[in-house]
C-alpha cells in the first residue's frame, strides 16, 4: 500500500448490492491472511468471488482510484473483467482480475474494493477488510532448478566428507599414525604418511573440518528452503539428507576406512583448510594456547593388558606370544616371594656332608645344577655347590662337601621377599648367580627382629613367569615347584646304582672288569641278546652271589675248596673265570692243561633243552661245545664231557666227566640254572608288548632272584673310568703264542677298552708259560 494514498476499483449497477468477496483461485501464489486481506502475486490472473444480492452479469465496470479512501479514481494496475458468472439466484458470481507488475520501488501494494450505494449515485468503500487485495512482489529463485539440484547434490556430499573426516582424521591421533609408518603394511603406510602432516596440527583441522561442516549444512538448508519454497518443507528435508547422507553413512564408513578415505580426500582437505583459514586458524592457535599440544592416546601398563585381553579374538596373536606379552607387562607388579620355591620343597646337602658315591648319587638324581648348602638348619644356607665342582671330585676319595666348597667359594646371593621380579632379572642378567636366596625381615614377637629365609628363586622361575608356560627339562619330576604337580606319575629318578660298589658283593672287581665280562658272555648264543637282554645280563652279573672268588692255599692245593667242577659230581651251574689261573684234568686218559682268565665250563647245566624256557639257537661261542669252554678243547682222542640226568619229579642234574681245580687266586662268574632260566623269563617279558605297569610289575617279579631293584641300561657302562686293567693273562696268552686267535674275543668289547687294550699290550711283559699248558683257541 502506498504510503500516501490508496487505489481503489468499483463495480456495481442499479438495484445489486455486493456484500463481500473471497479469493477463487489464482495462476501464481495467493492467500488470504488472517485479517481476512487477499493476498495475490503480480502479474498473476486471479478468480474472486462476490456475494450480494440482485447480482447480475453486466453490471460491472472498471477499476477507480480513490484516493483518502474515497473512491474517487479509478486505478489502472488492475484490469476488472467485463462480464461476471452469476448464479441462478444472483447471490453470488465470480469475476476474473487481471494483477499488473509492480514498480520497482514497490514490493508490495494494497487495493480497496468500492461499489455503487444503494441509490447508484456514488462510488463507496466495501468495508474495512472484506474488499482489500494486497498485490505482493513475486518471488524469484535464486538460481536455475538444475543448478539448485546439483549444488544440493553436491552440498550432501561435502557435508558427509566432512563429517566422515572429522571422525575418521581425529579419531587417528599422531601417535598411532607413527605406528602405522612402522610396522603397517605398504598402503597403510602410505596413507599414514599422506596424513601425519595434516593431523598434527589437530586443532587447525578440526576446526577447518568443523567451519567447513556448518557451512555447507547451512547452505543446504538455504538452497532446499528456495528450491521447496516453504521453510518448514525446507528444514525437514535438510534435516533428513544430512542425518542420512551427511552424518550416519560416512561416519559408518570412515570409522571402519578412516586412514584410507583420509588419505584419498587430502587435497580436498587442504583446500578448505585454506579456505577457512581467515578464521580458523586463529581459533585453533587460541586452543593450543588453552589446552596444550595434542599428544595422543597413551596406554600404561594395565590398560595395555587388558587392550590385549579384549581384542584377543580379533588380532593375529597366538596364545603363546599373547601370554609372553601379558607376562612381560605384569613382570614389575609382582614380587619374588611369588614365584619362589619353598624352603621346606627345596634339595638341600648339609655342610658337613661327605662326597661319597651315595651323596653324589643323590646329587646327580636331583637334577638340579645349583645346590644351596646348609648348616646345621635349613634356614642357615652358607654355600652355593654347582654340580660342575664335582668333576674332578672322585667317590672313593671321600672328599668332604666344605673342601669344595671353599676351594671356589662361590658367592650367595641373598633377596628380599618383596624385590619385584624385573629388578630381579636385571640382577641375575649381571652374571653374578642364577639363584637367589630369598628372605625377609622378621619382627614378630619379642626379641630383636631377624633375617628368615623364605625360600628360593632362580632364573628359570623368572623367565617361566614371563613366558607364563612351565619349562620342563629331562630331570624335572614336577610341573611347578609351587603346586608340587608331577610331570609324569610314571617316570622315575635315575639309577646311578650301577655305578656304584655293592656293599653287600662278595667279591670287589673293576667296572672295567665287569664291562669286559658283560661284553665276553653276550657275544655268545648262550647269553646272546636273543635269549637274555643285555639289562638282564646285567642285572645277573650284579647279584651278590654271581661274581666269586677262590683263595688258593700253598700249603693245601688239592683242598675240595679249590675244585670248582668235580668228576661225577652233578652241578646245575655255569662257570667264567675273571681272574687266575686253573688246572683242568679230562678225558680218559685224564689228561691236563692250564687255562686262564675268560675260560668258560658247565654250558650244557644252562643250555639244555627245556620245554618252559626253549629258544631258537645262534651261532656263537658258548654253544660250541659241550663240554668245556669256547677257549679250550681237548683233542680228538680225549673224551671230554658230561652226562644229563634228570629223573621225573627231581631238579635237573648235569653230571660233567672232568674236574676244574685253582691253581692261584680266582675270581670268576657263577651263574646258576634257576638264575639263567629266570633271566631268560625277565628278558622275554621285558621285550614283549604290554602296560608300563604291568611290564615292570612282572619284571621285577621274574628276577627277584637275580637282583634286588637296580635297573641300569648298557649305555651307563660306559661311563666307568678306566683304573684298572684287564687281566694281564689274556694278553699275555696272545702276546707269547702267535698262532692263537684269542684276540677275536675281545672283538665285541675293542670300542669301548681302547685305551685300556693300547696300556696293556704296551706295559705288559712276556709270561712265561710252560708250553705243554698251551691249546690253540680255534673256537674263540
Amino acid at each position: 500500500v502506498g504510503q500516501d494514498r490508496g487505489k481503489y476499483y468499483g463495480l456495481g449497477s442499479g438495484g445489486s448490492q455486493v456484500l463481500g468477496m473471497r479469493l477463487e483461485r489464482s495462476d501464481k501464489p495467493s492467500s488470504t491472511n488472517d485479517d481476512g486481506v487477499i493476498q495475490v502475486t503480480e502479474e498473476s490472473s486471479v478468480q474472486l468471488r462476490f456475494y450480494g444480492v440482485q447480482l447480475h452479469s453486466g453490471a460491472w465496470t472498471g477499476m477507480m482510484d480513490a484516493p483518502d479512501r474515497t473512491c474517487a479514481d479509478f486505478t489502472k494496475d488492475i484490469n476488472v473483467g467485463t462480464f461476471m458468472n452469476v448464479s441462478s439466484r444472483g447471490t453470488s458470481g465470480v469475476l476474473t482480475v487481471h494483477i499488473k507488475p509492480l514498480r520497482k520501488s514497490e514490493p508490495q501494494k494494497e487495493y480497496a474494493l468500492c461499489t455503487r450505494s444503494a441509490d447508484g449515485g456514488r462510488w463507496v468503500l466495501l468495508g474495512d477488510s472484506d474488499g482489500r487485495v494486497l498485490v505482493v512482489e513475486e518471488k524469484k529463485s535464486l538460481l536455475p532448478m538444475w543448478l539448485q539440484v546439483i549444488l544440493i547434490c553436491c552440498l550432501l556430499v561435502l557435508s558427509g566428507m566432512f563429517s566422515g573426516l572429522n571422525l575418521g582424521l581425529m579419531a587417528l591421533d599422531p601417535m598411532e599414525l607413527r605406528i602405522v609408518q612402522s610396522c603397517g603394511t605398504d598402503k597403510e603406510k602410505k596413507y599414514a604418511r599422506k596424513i601425519e602432516p595434516i593431523r598434527s596440527k589437530g586443532n587447525y583441522l578440526l576446526c577447518s573440518l568443523l567451519l567447513g561442516n556448518v557451512l555447507v549444512n547451512t547452505t543446504l538448508t538455504i538452497l532446499l528452503d528456495d528450491l521447496i519454497g516453504s521453510g518448514l518443507g525446507a528444514v525437514v528435508a535438510s534435516t533428513i539428507g544430512i542425518v542420512i547422507f551427511g552424518e550416519i553413512v560416512p561416519q559408518a564408513l570412515c570409522s571402519r576406512h578412516g586412514l584410507a578415505v583420509g588419505a584419498n580426500t587430502i587435497q580436498v582437505t587442504k583446500f578448505f583448510m585454506f579456505l577457512t583459514f581467515p578464521l580458523s586458524f586463529p581459533v585453533s592457535k587460541l586452543l593450543d594456547v588453552l589446552l596444550g599440544q595434542e599428544i595422543g592416546t597413551v596406554y600404561n601398563r594395565e590398560k595395555l593388558v587388558e587392550m590385549l585381553k579384549v581384542t584377543e579374538p580379533y588380532n593375529d596373536l597366538v596364545k603363546e606370544e599373547l601370554n609372553m606379552i601379558q607376562g612381560a607387562l605384569e613382570l614389575r607388579t609382582k614380587t619374588v616371594e611369588d614365584v619362589m620355591t619353598p624352603l621346606g620343597n627345596c634339595f638341600m646337602i648339609q655342610a658337613d656332608a661327605v662326597l661319597d658315591f651315595n651323596t653324589m648319587s643323590e646329587i646327580m638324581e636331583s637334577g638340579y645344577t645349583r645346590i644351596p648348602v646348609y648348616d646345621d638348619e635349613r634356614s642357615n644356607i652358607m654355600d652355593i655347590l654347582y654340580v660342575k665342582d664335582l668333576a674332578f671330585v672322585d667317590p672313593d676319595d671321600s672328599t668332604t662337601l666344605k673342601t669344595i666348597t671353599k676351594f671356589y667359594n662361590h658367592p650367595v646371593h641373598f633377596v628380599f621377599h618383596d624385590t619385584k621380579l624385573d629388578a630381579m632379572l636385571e640382577e641375575f642378567k649381571k652374571g653374578k648367580s642364577h639363584l637367589a636366596i630369598v628372605q625377609k625381615v622378621n619382627n614378630e614377637g619379642e626379641g630383636d627382629p631377624f633375617y628368615e629365609v623364605l625360600g628360593l628363586v632362580t632364573l628359570e622361575d623368572v623367565i617361566e613367569e614371563i613366558i607364563k608356560s612351565e619349562i620342563l627339562d629331562e630331570s624335572d619330576l614336577y610341573t611347578d615347584n609351587r603346586n608340587r604337580k608331577k610331570v609324569d606319575p610314571n617316570k622315575s629318578k635315575r639309577d646311578f646304582s650301577a655305578f656304584k660298589h655293592d656293599s653287600d658283593s662278595k667279591v670287589k672287581i673293576s667296572p672295567q672288569l665287569m664291562l669286559a665280562a658283560h661284553r665276553f658272555l653276550a657275544t655268545g648264543d648262550l647269553f646272546s641278546p636273543f635269549q637274555i637282554t643285555e639289562k638282564v645280563l646285567l642285572r645277573i652279573l650284579r647279584h651278590p652271589d654271581v661274581i666269586q672268588e677262590v683263595k688258593f692255599n700253598e700249603n693245601d692245593k688239592r683242598s675240595s675248596l679249590h675244585f670248582l667242577y668235580q668228576r661225577g659230581k652233578p652241578v646245575d651251574y655255569f662257570v667264567l673265570i675273571l681272574q687266575g689261573r686253573v688246572e683242568v684234568e679230562a678225558g680218559n686218559e685224564n689228561m691236563k692243561f692250564e687255562t686262564g682268565p675268560f675260560s668258560y665250563y658247565g654250558v650244557m647245566a644252562l643250555s639244555t633243552p627245556s620245554l618252559e624256557f626253549r629258544s631258537p639257537s645262534h651261532g656263537g661261542n658258548l654253544n660250541r661245545s659241550a663240554s668245556l669252554s669256547c677257549t679250550e678243547r681237548a683233542p680228538e682222542s680225549g673224551s671230554v664231557g658230561g652226562s644229563i640226568t634228570q629223573i621225573p619229579g627231581t631238579p635237573f642234574q648235569y653230571i660233567p666227566d672232568f674236574c676244574v681245580r685253582a691253581l692261584t687266586d680266582l675270581q670268576f662268574v657263577k651263574v646258576t640254572r634257576a638264575q639263567y632260566q629266570n633271566g631268560l623269563l625277565a628278558s622275554r617279558l621285558d621285550s614283549s608288548p604290554q602296560s608300563p605297569e604291568g611290564s615292570h610289575a612282572r619284571l621285577d617279579t621274574s628276577v627277584s632272584l637275580l637282583t634286588s631293584s637296580e635297573n641300569l641300561q648298557h649305555n651307563d657302562l660306559l661311563r666307568f673310568n678306566g683304573q684298572e686293567n684287564i687281566p694281564r693273562h689274556v694278553f699275555t696268552l696272545m702276546l707269547t703264542r702267535s698262532d692263537c686267535v684269542v684276540f677275536n674275543i675281545f672283538h665285541n668289547i675293542s670300542t669301548y677298552c681302547v685305551c685300556v687294550c693300547v696300556c696293556v699290550c704296551v706295559c705288559v711283559s712276556p709270561y712265561d708259560i710252560p708250553n705243554q699248558g698251551l691249546i690253540h683257541i680255534h673256537d674263540a
